[in-house]
């Protein structure tokens, strides 16, 4: 089963997609990545979510050779790193993310952190490269809601259509204020390292809630994020056994008890909180 929610622009993707920070890294692991990621694209999870850092470009290669011949089924996300945003350098490294992918034009470019030059700056850069048909739609990656009101207010700005962050049982503070912030905005929050890092895994309430379902830790964390409305979780899978578990969790439909479980354990923000970032 696949859900969807949608950018502003009306395009449609799914909740779900495909992380690949690490991937790519280990010859010998490879193999099984890249069944993983074509097997995540038969279950409906397609969107793939890399960068230019990850791997030194090496996640973008693998992911390239897995979209090959397949890539109109695909939703594909990239990100630039900040000190490479710049006027005269945005250009030239987005064409080597397209190099290395094997693609005309990426369907999301997002900047990976803040960056020293000018939002003013980044967000022309951006807007050249849709001119030049190099990508479709732009959008940023772990800023705060402070940040994110001085980029709507830039000329441009208001054309953000993502925003991927931490966001994870253990990490809510989203929640009290940049998730509705952009859920008015029909802006997608991407949440990356969606089952937490750490032990957070091993709580005992996760385990009870999976219990209840006849599920895993991971897919109760997973289903957790999944049900606010406008947010997008890419989970890493490495192996096809983990993108599949990934996928059965969308059909978790969680109560109120089953809430109000996981509230107890992982309380949600009562007040504005710093951004986590990884």
């Amino acid at each position: 089963m696949t859900r969807m929610t949608s950018f502003s622009d009306g395009t449609s993707v799914p909740i779900l997609g495909q992380g690949t920070w690490m991937i790519g890294d280990d010859p010998k692991t490879r193999d099984a990545e890249q069944a993983a990621l074509a097997r995540g694209i038969d279950l409906g999870l397609t969107l793939i979510d890399t960068a230019e850092l990850y791997g030194d470009g090496r996640s973008e290669r693998l992911v390239g050779e897995v979209i090959a011949g397949r890539r109109d089924e695909v939703f594909l996300v990239s990100k630039i790193k900040p000190e490479n945003a710049g006027e005269m350098t945005m250009m030239l490294h987005c064409e080597k993310s397209l190099e290395r992918l094997g693609v005309e034009r990426l369907d999301l470019y997002l900047l990976h952190w803040s960056s020293r030059h000018p939002l003013e700056e980044i967000v022309a850069g951006f807007e050249e490269l849709i001119d030049e048909g190099m990508i479709a739609r732009w959008g940023v990656s772990n800023l705060d809601l402070k940040t994110m009101n001085r980029l709507e207010a830039i000329d441009g700005g208001d054309l953000c259509s993502a925003n991927q962050v931490l966001y994870h049982l253990g990490s809510r503070g989203i929640e009290f204020d940049l998730l509705p912030w952009s859920q008015e905005r029909i802006m997608p929050l991407m949440a990356y390292s969606p089952l937490g890092r750490g032990d957070i895994l091993n709580h005992p309430a996760l385990q009870a809630v999976a219990d209840r379902h006849d599920a895993t830790p991971a897919q109760i964390a997973l289903a957790a994020v999944l049900r606010q409305e406008g947010v997008i979780a890419i989970p890493k899978a490495s192996t096809v056994d983990h993108v599949e578990a990934n996928a059965a969790a969308l059909e978790i439909e969680l109560d109120a008890e089953d809430i109000a479980v996981l509230d107890r354990a992982f309380p949600p923000p009562t007040t504005s909180q710093p951004l986590d970032i990884i």
